[in-house]
């Protein structure tokens, strides 16, 4: 079975481990787990950090607006398009803190596009990030 091919995205920020940032499958784009990060760079956007690489404080507004736009690099640079989205698996550190936030910035985003959406709360993520994001995307050959 042909897995698709790898997409690598030249804007959004470069993978943690040893994963691609989406693989395409028939008509449908998986994306990898997507945070905050900016490329080339281990800044976060909106999170401060100690010595020790531990967070001191966080804005999950700007880790949201982050994470949403290097999602859109991926997808666009693999030729699909944030209303090709069609599955949203978004992953909270702090529910209880962040969701109402979170909440409100992703109705602004997906206003026109509402792909099916499962939030859940993790106890940590890879990196000291607050929101990561798992997509689904359709994609058509143009």
């Amino acid at each position: 079975m042909d897995d698709g091919p790898v997409i690598e995205s030249s804007r959004a920020p470069e993978p943690v481990g040893l994963y691609p940032h989406a693989r395409r499958v028939g008509n449908l784009l998986f994306l990898s787990g997507v945070g905050p990060r900016e490329r080339g760079t281990k800044r976060i956007p909106g999170v401060e950090l100690n010595d020790a690489g531990e967070i001191v404080s966080y804005d999950i507004e700007t880790q949201c607006r982050s994470v949403f736009q290097n999602v859109r690099f991926i997808i666009e640079d693999a030729g699909s398009s944030w209303d090709q989205i069609v599955d949203v698996t978004v992953f909270l550190t702090n529910m209880k803190d962040d969701f109402e936030v979170y909440n409100r910035i992703y109705g602004e985003y997906f206003a026109d596009n509402r792909p099916c959406r499962t939030t859940v709360e993790v106890g940590a993520l890879p990196t000291p990030i607050a929101i990561e994001l798992k997509v689904i995307a359709t994609i058509t050959d143009k």
